[in-house]
């Protein structure tokens, strides 16, 4: 049978749930059936992976038959399978073993060491499939699986017959693809208090990281040529971003290598959400990593300046306090939270921003203490923003319904913090026809720092 795999995409996430009610009636009259029947995959769960890039699906004939899931919440170097389904009518056709494959092969160039899952031991498509694809049985009473074990017993899944089995994956060798996630930025403020005499403005505003973003894949070569195997409309290789951060890289450092880099997007273009500048930060990162130039941070910010301003603080990978042009950055600790991203797919280029001649340019300097009291929390452009681009405004009225709704960076895109997962999530849910909502953590390191702490330049070049 002819099928194919793929990333899911948002609107899949219904359907995957659907797969994994019709795939649980196979274990009717099993002993696990009541707690697999009293429990359900949460189609917010599944829009939150599935944004994250961590679901993948099998289709026959543009039909979705099956899916895998991953759950990155596990051990540092050792990521989850969450959930594989596959529509029983499409079963024992090698679709379920091609989504494990799939899901495995993505692991190991994210640079994880193994894959974890749990199991029931007594069924036939559950451990001895597992085990013929290199699985094998652990000790689910150590450490690294006791969240797990604790939520097995939760639902009340028979301990007996409920089994832990993880994959050792092979190290990445030079010629391997590896996966370097580019994360989003917000904007939590946003203040212009001057102009320089080079004519860039002077900022203040404060960059929250996120767990959600970009993903770039890079592979090594080894002679010194820079490219983007896959073409991208309207974006000519040589003023492609993540290109010319590979090239100033290898110009700045004078390696012999090349690269092959291709990106997939998720963050909205024109956005406000710092996706060209993150794209490029995971490219210096990762090559930095992969060629063993040895660049310390300080001298990959620096060279991440000279493609813009937001560069430097994608490369330190920590939420910080900025001014200047936005490359002086204190790092600040800030709080758990969870945000609503909402992306009214309307394009807001910065430039005629900045040029706007209602835009304040001179306001006073906020401080730290301001902002953490909640006295300094506005965004200089948003005013100009929700003036010229009425879906933008919209979208900024629709989540205000909710709460404080503020616009990042130069927009368009627009965000609402929340204290809790659940309540973004629910926010998020309600989302009206024309937007998309993307649910986001804020996170410190980054992912892209604790990438590099799993790939770094381990066995990749020599």
């Amino acid at each position: 049978m002819l099928f194919t795999i793929s990333r899911a995409h948002d609107d899949d996430a219904a359907h995957l749930c659907a797969i994994e009610r019709a795939a649980v009636e196979l274990f009717r009259g099993h002993e696990a059936w009541p707690s697999y029947s009293g429990m359900s995959l949460p189609v917010d769960v599944v829009r939150d992976l599935i944004a994250r890039g961590l679901v993948w699906v099998a289709s026959v004939d543009r039909e979705v038959v099956g899916f895998v899931c991953l759950d990155p919440d596990g051990a540092h170097d050792a990521i989850g399978i969450a959930e594989i389904d596959v529509l029983p009518a499409f079963g024992r056709r090698g679709i379920g073993a091609a989504l494990l494959e799939h899901a495995c092969t993505w692991a190991r160039e994210a640079g994880y060491r193994r894959v974890d899952l749990g199991t029931l031991s007594d069924v036939p498509w559950n451990a001895p499939f597992y085990a013929k694809h290199g699985f094998v049985a652990v000790d689910k009473h150590a450490p690294s699986f006791a969240r797990a074990l604790a939520r097995d017993r939760e639902n009340g899944f028979p301990d007996q017959l409920r089994v832990f089995m993880s994959r050792t994956l092979a190290p990445l060798a030079p010629c391997d693809w590896t996966v370097w996630p580019a994360p989003a930025k917000l904007n939590l403020f946003l203040r212009i208090v001057g102009r320089r005499d080079d004519g860039y403005h002077e900022l203040q505003t404060v960059f929250r990281l996120l767990d959600w973003g970009d993903e770039v894949r890079l592979r090594v070569r080894g002679d010194g040529v820079v490219t983007r195997p896959t073409p991208i409309a309207g974006v000519p290789e040589d003023e492609d971003l993540t290109v010319r951060a590979a090239r100033l890289l290898a110009s700045a450092t004078g390696t012999s290598y090349g690269a092959e880099i291709e990106v997939a997007k998720r963050i909205p273009m024109g956005g406000g959400l710092g996706g060209g500048s993150s794209d490029a930060a995971s490219v210096l990162v990762g090559l930095n990593e992969l060629w063993g130039t040895g660049l310390g941070e300080d001298a990959l910010a620096e060279l991440g300046l000279q493609l813009g301003a937001d560069v430097p603080v994608f490369i330190r990978g920590r939420s910080a306090w900025a001014e200047g042009i936005g490359e002086e950055l204190t790092p600040m600790r800030l709080p758990r939270r969870w945000y609503v991203v909402v992306d009214p797919h309307e394009h807001v280029p910065t430039a005629a921003l900045f040029a706007a001649p209602e835009l304040t340019r001179q306001a006073p300097r906020a401080t730290i203490s301001s902002f953490v009291s909640g006295a300094s929390a506005e965004n200089a452009f948003e005013p100009v923003v929700r003036a010229r681009h009425p879906r933008v405004a919209a979208a900024l009225d629709w989540l205000g319904g909710f709460g404080h709704a503020r616009l990042s960076g130069s927009g368009g895109c627009v965000f609402l913090e929340t204290r809790t997962h659940e309540a973004a999530l629910g926010v998020a849910s309600r989302c009206p026809g024309g937007f998309t909502a993307h649910v986001a953590a804020g996170i410190d390191p980054s992912p892209l720092l604790i990438a590099r702490s799993r790939i770094g330049a381990k066995g990749i070049v020599s």
